[in-house]
């Protein structure tokens, strides 16, 4: 999508929400091989889950976020830069719209999300942006870049703690490049 000169994905709470999935984004971004983007809200929304599921305050979680936001110094799509055409979107969920609405706001060519069924391709293609699971975006990065990709990690350790969260094809794709080394 025109405006960015690196490929530039939404990150969506779902995926900030999971300290692992979090971790392997934030560490990959931090490479330079791609721009993460997300909006207050969606830093509000994973935050607000997280600290309702482990039953603390939302300012436990607050360090955490403002990491992620040091290491992503660009990562905000601006409310004001989406919110008018957000109502205008159609999603299986009005909740998602913001997401996508962000995504466009942002130049995004992804948005990186576990629930890929919330973002049909039938709306998204026509904006020029698809909907990619963590999984295949982590995947992707490493067979383009896997010299950039792989130092960022500790890779026998950070595979098993990947299948565990779900991001099965990248663990192996990380098991299969260790016996190469």
């Amino acid at each position: 999508m025109a405006g960015n000169n690196r490929y530039t994905v939404l990150l969506d709470a779902n995926v900030l929400y999971s300290v692992a999935i979090s971790d392997a984004l934030m560490e990959v971004a931090a490479t330079g091989i791609y721009a993460a983007k997300w909006s207050r809200q969606v830093d509000e929304e994973w935050v607000r889950n997280i600290a309702k599921n482990k039953g603390r305050p939302e300012i436990d979680f607050h360090t955490r976020r403002d990491l992620m936001h040091d290491v992503c110094p660009d990562w905000e799509a601006p409310e004001e830069a989406w919110m008018l055409i957000e109502p205008s979107l159609k999603l299986p969920d009005v909740n998602d719209r913001h997401v996508l609405a962000a995504a466009i706001a942002g130049h995004a060519d992804s948005i990186v999300t576990i629930n890929i069924k919330d973002f049909p391709a039938s709306e998204l293609n026509p904006l020029g942006i698809t909907a990619l699971h963590p999984d295949e975006f982590l995947l992707q990065q490493l067979e383009l870049e896997p010299l950039v990709v792989l130092p960022a990690f500790t890779p026998e350790k950070f595979a098993d703690v990947l299948e565990r969260n779900g991001l099965i094809q990248t663990a192996a794709f990380l098991r299969q490049a260790l016996q190469l080394i």
